[in-house]
């Protein structure tokens, strides 16, 4: 995992941690119940705020994490916050913008929402938190060896777990296949961009997952987004040796994610 995660399974665990995910149009968060892997009461969004900056978005954070912190289920203050952002981050800081305002590149998104909420926060990329999210509670649990969690949406994204342990920042979606980025064809939104049916988007996702799992032979595909609620109409076509199946967890993916990033790195003042 990006920040070892090695002890994850003697180190006892918070009973409940927020988790916070920005997503582009949406900043949701929620009080996850760390054993079962599920939000206790009712998720909390807020709007994006356009423009996307920061410091905005930090204060949405702030705004979320203070709402969720009142209810009587909140974790105490001492206890870390898990949010999931859309770009690359390394040792807490965003390397990439792809989705998102260009200012966030090289912002040290660790530091700056834990000065603007006082409490200890630590970010984990999106895709990251789902991957982790579902070989712990979802599809992947107890799966041995390499699963690859990937998610159709704006883009791709995508999570390569080994063994329980998070192999951070894999950018699967940007694989140049047939001279292009991946993302820009077989994304779901490249689907809805060019009008075409379910099997031709079949075809697409036959020659990028093929290609993936030539680079890397998983033991298992996990596939994540909004799309996955229609994994029917395209998944009996692809034509794989590694088992292929949809993400459990969905929606809820990324806070439960988010969240358990931030108790496995939670180490409790004596």
């Amino acid at each position: 995992m990006a920040k070892d995660t090695d002890k994850k399974k003697s180190k006892k665990l918070p009973a409940t941690v927020i988790g916070v995910d920005i997503g582009g149009t949406g900043i949701k968060g929620g009080i996850v119940d760390l054993e079962k892997g599920v939000i206790v009461g009712e998720r909390y969004r807020i709007p994006t705020p356009k423009p996307a900056t920061p410091e905005a978005v930090a204060e949405v954070v702030a705004q979320i994490v203070t709402e969720l912190s009142s209810r009587p289920e909140g974790p105490a203050a001492d206890v870390p916050v898990g949010v999931t952002f859309p770009a690359i981050i390394q040792h807490g800081v965003a390397r990439s913008a792809a989705n998102v305002d260009k200012s966030w590149v090289d912002t040290d998104v660790d530091a700056l929402f834990t000065t603007v909420l006082g409490r200890d926060v630590h970010v984990i990329n999106d895709a990251d938190a789902a991957g982790l999210a579902e070989v712990r509670y979802g599809a992947g649990k107890g799966k041995m060896g390499t699963v690859l969690v990937i998610t159709l949406g704006t883009g791709i994204g995508s999570a390569f777990i080994f063994d329980g342990r998070l192999v951070p920042n894999a950018e699967l979606g940007h694989l140049e296949i047939d001279g292009h980025d991946a993302e820009t064809k077989a994304s779901a939104v490249a689907r809805e961009r060019d009008g075409i049916d379910w099997d031709e988007y079949a075809v697409r996702l036959q020659r990028y997952f093929s290609h993936v799992e030539f680079l890397f032979s998983p033991e298992l595909f996990i596939i994540g987004g909004g799309i996955s609620k229609r994994s029917s109409e395209y998944l009996p076509s692809l034509r794989l040796r590694t088992p292929i199946i949809p993400a459990e967890l969905r929606n809820h993916a990324g806070i439960v994610g988010g969240a358990l990033q931030a108790a496995l790195l939670f180490s409790p003042k004596a």
